[in-house]
């Protein structure tokens, strides 16, 4: 077992680049306990666990035992050509694309909101959800979360979250995101802007899958209800759910937008 005094440091450098610790710690396979005292300096790691360390962050063994501020400017360039070489990759490329000619215009349409679409692996309920509209590091993202939660049964739900990206292009608004806790679903959110000073509705039109054993794609009128541009998560967490569509939990104008146009409960499945 080896001992560096800057190694401690440069694990937490290294971990700012990811989400959590907790997730540094799923990817690694490591105990969460045990890579704790890894950043604090209470223990060190043994000569193979600091070879799955290093692999994983793509650095050597010689070079993260290096002072904090020489292995600083050493992982920022490596950090920004890997950054680079990213961008040129083929489906990223597409997404800078897709972001250079978003318009700025969707900054307006940042913040919180609750969003409205009829369940595609519940028929017969609406869903509502809250969204997350924001920019970070230039990119405008959506955070969304849902709970598969009945009125009638509230010991009973599923979590869902769906992280993805967002753009502005020829006055229709794109979301495209991916439930996060497992990566088998990809949705796609077409909305239409509001032209008036203050955002209260949008609706557009949202493709998914159920999470049905058919896992049919289906499609649903949809929704979104500003809420603000800060909510107080907890209050807005408890008002999830799924809602009979002649609930009155369910605004009126709300109910009535879903059913502009709908077959089958307002989704277009195709088996």
């Amino acid at each position: 077992m080896f001992t560096n005094a800057y190694f401690p440091g440069n694990l937490k450098l290294l971990c700012s680049h990811y989400r959590s610790i907790a997730e540094v710690c799923r990817r690694l396979k490591v105990n969460r306990a045990q890579f704790n005292k890894y950043l604090s300096g209470q223990t060190a790691p043994t000569a193979h666990n600091l070879k799955r360390v290093c692999d994983f962050f793509g650095v050597e063994e010689s070079e993260i035992v290096r002072p904090h501020e020489e292995f600083a400017q050493l992982i920022g360039v490596r950090v920004s050509t890997s950054a680079r070489a990213a961008l040129s990759a083929p489906p990223l490329k597409h997404i800078e694309t897709l972001r250079r000619h978003s318009s700025d215009t969707l900054k307006k349409y940042a913040g919180y909101y609750f969003e409205y679409y009829y369940s595609m692996s519940s028929p017969g309920r609406i869903l509502r959800s809250l969204v997350h509209l924001h920019e970070t590091g230039g990119y405008s993202v959506c955070e969304r979360t849902e709970r598969l939660q009945d009125a009638g049964e509230p010991a009973r739900h599923v979590l869902c979250h769906y992280f993805g990206t967002a753009f502005y292009l020829n006055e229709r608004i794109f979301v495209v995101d991916y439930e996060s806790l497992t990566s088998n679903e990809i949705t796609q959110t077409v909305l239409i802007p509001s032209f008036k000073n203050r955002i209260t509705r949008l609706n557009g039109l949202k493709l998914g899958v159920s999470a049905a054993d058919q896992r049919a794609p289906c499609c649903s009128r949809v929704v979104w209800d500003y809420l603000g541009p800060k909510v107080a998560r907890i209050q807005s967490y408890r008002k999830l759910g799924l809602f009979a569509l002649d609930d009155a939990q369910i605004d009126l104008d709300v109910r009535r937008r879903l059913q502009q146009t709908r077959f089958d409960q307002g989704l277009f499945s195709v088996l």
